[in-house]
């Protein structure tokens, strides 16, 4: 009885533990094009992520590739809605701020809802701890993960070639 506890106890701290790596996955595919493409970019991604607060409170954010266009997309939450903020990684400016459409975007950003209530530290500071932690790496994805009331976030930072995913605790 104990034997079978301390096993199911074991699986489900990795199955926990590989939560944010699993989706982060998934993202690395496109890493060697995003850390090209990241050079020309002079915001941070926590200084995107602070930018992105005019449009609610930020949820998740990521360096992408997406249609074949680089951008910084933060995920944020105003009021009912969840939104896809588009920052000039340039800039700062908010370039676009839409309602979110996509019901695998939709349900990840649910939970990152959730995750995020319970946090008391924001994720432009965990971002900005992640690369102090790690002098010469650039965050470019954070994800917060809800494990029962522990929260964490799974970031993914790069260094030329070198990719290095950390956790941070959010609460």
């Amino acid at each position: 009885m104990k034997k079978s506890l301390v096993i199911g106890m074991v699986a489900t701290g990795i199955l926990a533990f590989s939560g944010p790596l699993a989706s982060a996955d998934e993202y690395t595919k496109d890493l060697p094009a995003v850390t090209k493409a990241l050079a020309g970019a002079t915001l941070t991604l926590d200084q995107g992520i602070k930018a992105a607060e005019r449009e609610g409170k930020p949820l998740s954010a990521q360096y992408e590739i997406d249609e074949g266009h680089f951008q910084l997309s933060v995920f944020t939450n105003k009021g009912s809605d969840l939104l896809e903020v588009i920052v000039d990684y340039k800039t700062g400016a908010i370039k676009t701020a839409e309602k979110l459409t996509d019901p695998d975007d939709i349900k990840d950003a649910k939970k990152q809802v959730q995750a995020m209530a319970k946090a008391t530290v924001s994720l432009d500071q965990a971002v900005a701890e992640a690369t102090k932690a790690n002098p010469g790496y650039t965050a470019v994805q954070v994800i917060p993960h809800l494990y029962g009331d522990k929260v964490e976030a799974g970031i993914i930072l790069v260094k030329g070639d070198d990719v290095k995913k950390v956790t941070q605790k959010l609460n």
